[in-house]
């Protein structure tokens, strides 16, 4: 699939929601016209493209660190070992 505008401005606004007013949730239906799930997919999907790579590449290096922990801690809860 080619990097397109619209993945653009998923990286973009990831990278600023921050200044938006308001809930992400609410910023990202007014700003990308998605729902918060389909957004947050599109993302997921999209820090793992070499493309976004380029793009923004310290914001996808945080995106994978973040997610990478997310997934470990997923990992160890469902073992049933301690943190």
């Amino acid at each position: 699939m080619p990097f397109d505008e619209r993945d653009r401005a998923i990286l973009d606004f990831e990278a600023q929601w921050q200044r938006h007013a308001g809930a992400k949730e609410e910023a990202i239906r007014a700003e990308l016209a998605l729902s918060p799930a389909r957004y947050y997919q599109l993302l997921g999907r999209l820090i793992d493209t070499a493309e976004a790579q380029e793009h923004d590449p310290m914001l996808v290096k945080r995106l994978r660190r973040v997610r990478d922990a997310r997934l470990a801690s997923r990992a160890v809860t469902a073992a049933g070992l301690p943190r």
